[in-house]
Order: C-alpha cells, then sequence, then structure tokens
C-alpha cells in the first residue's frame, strides 16, 4: 500500500488490513518518540532559561544550539474524518417497494430487463447488481416517477419518504457555493449550515468554493450532507462509495449499517455488499433475480455457469467425436501410405533378389554344379514365397 497524505508518499508492504495494523504502530511510535523528544527539549529550555545568565553560561549557549540543530519530530496529525449522521423520519410501511409485471427501459420493443414480483420490505438492505448498461441508474429512476415503466406498475408503500443519492450528483447546481447548495437544500441559520459543513469535512473557505469546482469526493460529501437533511426512511443510493476515500467509505458503511430505514443500493462494490446487504437483486440477461443474500446469488452464478459450460461440452461432443473420427481416419491413412511404401520397396528388392538367383542358377546348370543347383533352387523358392506374401498384403494396404 502506498498512502499519499498531507504531501508525503509512505510506503507499506502487504495487503490493506495490514496497512492498517502497520499504520496504527507507525503512529503510536511517533507520538512516543515525539512525546519523549517535547520532553527532552522542556527540560533543555529549562536549564537555558535558569542558566543562560549565571556561572553555567557557557553551557546554557551549548545547549541552545543543539537545540537549534535538533531535528523536530511532528506530532502524529490526525486526520479529520467524515461525521455522517443518517436519521430516518417516520416508520414507514411493511412494504416499501413493490415491482409488478415490470418492464424498465426507454425502448417498449426492447426494454432494459423485466421482472415478474419483487418487494421490497421495510428495514431491509437491499444491493442491486449488474453490468454496466444493465438499467440499474434507469431503475432508480424509473421508482422515482422520473421514467415510466415500459410496462406493468412500481408501487410506493404506505409513509415512504425517499432519499436519493445520484451517481452523477444532479442534483447540486454547479454554480452555487458549497454553502448555497446546503441551504438549497434545506433552510437554516448560517452557523447551523457552517457547522453542519464542518462535519462533512468543509471548514474555512471551503463553504464559498463553486460546486463545479469541487472534486468528486467533495461533491459526494456535500451530497450526503444534503441527504441527510430530508430525513428519509428509503435511500436509493447509487455508487455512493465512488471518489470517497477509504476512511469515508468506513464511515458511510458504518452508519448505513446502523440506518434504521431500508435501503436499496446500486454498486460495485463486493466488499460493501457483503458487509451491508441483507438481501441482493441482480439483473441477469434483461432479467431481475431476487436473492437471499450475496454468497446466494454467487452460488446461482457459479451453478448457471458451470451449466452452460456443461450445455457447450454437450453439444461440441458430436463435432469433436466426428473430428476425433477424421483425425483417426487420417491417422491410419497416413500410416497405411507408409506401410505401402515400405512393401514396394521390399518387394522391388526381392524381385532383383530372384533375377539374380535365377541368373546364378542358369551358370550352375551350364556348369552341371548340382549341388549349387540345389542350394539356389531351395533359396529361389523360399525369395519367391516371401515376394508372394509381401505382394498379397501389398494389395491389401492399397484397397
Amino acid at each position: 500500500m502506498w498512502e499519499l497524505d498531507a504531501g508525503h508518499l509512505e510506503m507499506f508492504p502487504g495487503n490493506y488490513s495490514h496497512y492498517v495494523v502497520l499504520k496504527a504502530e507507525r503512529r503510536a511510535l511517533q507520538q512516543r518518540q515525539y512525546r519523549r523528544q517535547q520532553q527532552l527539549i522542556a527540560k533543555e529550555e529549562e536549564f537555558i532559561r535558569r542558566n543562560i545568565a549565571g556561572q553555567r553560561t557557557k553551557q546554557a549557549q551549548s545547549r541552545r544550539k543543539r537545540l537549534e540543530k535538533l531535528a523536530r519530530i511532528q506530532s502524529p496529525r490526525r486526520r479529520a474524518r467524515l461525521k455522517l449522521d443518517l436519521q430516518s423520519a417516520d416508520r414507514s410501511g411493511d412494504l416499501v417497494l413493490g415491482l409488478y409485471e415490470l418492464a424498465v427501459g426507454y425502448d417498449p420493443q426492447a426494454p432494459l430487463f423485466t421482472c415478474d414480483e419483487v418487494e421490497l420490505r421495510r428495514t431491509q438492505r437491499v444491493a442491486l447488481i449488474g453490468p454496466n448498461g444493465s438499467g440499474k441508474t434507469t431503475f432508480l429512476r424509473t421508482v422515482l416517477g422520473q421514467v415510466r415503466p415500459l410496462r406493468g406498475r412500481v408501487r410506493i408503500g404506505a409513509s415512504v419518504r425517499i432519499g436519493y443519492f445520484a451517481q452523477t450528483r444532479t442534483g447540486l447546481n454547479p454554480e452555487h457555493t458549497v454553502l448555497e447548495a446546503l441551504l438549497a437544500a434545506h433552510d437554516m441559520p448560517l452557523s447551523q449550515a457552517r457547522g453542519m459543513l464542518g462535519r462533512y469535512l468543509f471548514t474555512g473557505d471551503d463553504v464559498f468554493k463553486r460546486v463545479g469546482e469541487l472534486s468528486g469526493g467533495e461533491q459526494s460529501r456535500l451530497a450526503l450532507a444534503c441527504l441527510t437533511l430530508d430525513r428519509p426512511n428509503l435511500l436509493l443510493l447509487d455508487e455512493p462509495t465512488n471518489h470517497l476515500d477509504i476512511p469515508s467509505q468506513e464511515v458511510l458503511q458504518d452508519v448505513l449499517s446502523r440506518f434504521e430505514g431500508t435501503i436499496l443500493l446500486v454498486t460495485h462494490d463486493r466488499f460493501l455488499i457483503q458487509a451491508l446487504s441483507t438481501a441482493v437483486w441482480a439483473i441477469v440477461d434483461g432479467r431481475l433475480w431476487d436473492f437471499q443474500g450475496y454468497d446466494a446469488y454467487r452460488a446461482w452464478l457459479d451453478e448457471r455457469r458451470e451449466a452452460r459450460r456443461r450445455a457447450r461440452a454437450a453439444a461440441l461432443e458430436p463435432r469433436q467425436a466426428g473430428r476425433r473420427a477424421a483425425r483417426a481416419a487420417q491417422r491410419e491413412a497416413t500410416r497405411r501410405t507408409h506401410e505401402a511404401a515400405a512393401l514396394e520397396q521390399t518387394i522391388h528388392q526381392l524381385e532383383r533378389h530372384l533375377a539374380d538367383l535365377a541368373r546364378a542358377l542358369e551358370e550352375a546348370s551350364h556348369a552341371q554344379a548340382v549341388d549349387r543347383v540345389h542350394a539356389l533352387g531351395l533359396e529361389y523358392r523360399q525369395v519367391e514365397d516371401k515376394l508372394q506374401a509381401c505382394l498379397a498384403q501389398w494389395a491389401e494396404v492399397a484397397e
């Protein structure tokens, strides 16, 4: 892990969990070193004060020079943390949100996704997941009434008060200052507004920055500040951890886990999903599926992938069998070709051998060498039998 903080880059070995431990240890060590050095400085300054004009003036001056050259250890800087407070308004009914025969999108002929019947109950924390472009943000806008359903209906439960955190921060006017944006969301005294902005890390002149000049993280913090003022009991959160630093993400996760209302959360953050969600709505292949937790969704997804792998393997099996048979036939044909070529060479050698034997027999007959004629005749018949066998084998291979 590399941490960039206050213009200083510090490196830590290992993963994030190891970084947290090492960071705490380094801070504790730095704090101890700082206290010891401050005690030393105080002791030396007291000695200098008491002796600078007395008999031990030279010692006091020497110690003052050493203090001036001393490399000062800085006190560990405490990073300001987001002070997020999410309190719901009046309790909603048990049914918070109902989706019935719903089709979401813009083109009736090609909806982004559909669902048969899904309901969101009070105090549930549902993570809505799916690939980019699958319709998650469009679905939230459909729930808000900003986009009409292609078919079916969305039912908002009794006493439901919605708070919406938009991924693109569309609710913030880029020309407003931070202070004006908060006051536009909720009228309050300036002192109260500045105090609240301080809890969201906007201090001093930060409150007079234009919204359009803020970083993504600053806009997210401002949007969260505006959201809390409405005291909603249903939170629609579209990628709320985007642009937030890790400490702010941890604060947000802790606050959401203690929120007494209902949450519908769009996120790609698997850690947040596992830590926060009680159910998962997943958009897969143009349909909304409801799962009782992230582990159930992952198990279903793994099973689905395995089933598709088996189906592809089964579909490929006849073609693979045909290719295997063709390769086997090709290998057999190649083997037979090589065998036929080897037999042809053997046949030519045997034919030459028979011709040589025939000439030798003729010469032995003219010389009346009876024993030699007998021996050559036996060899001739043996070679001739071997030639006939090779010819029969060659004919079989050639076929």
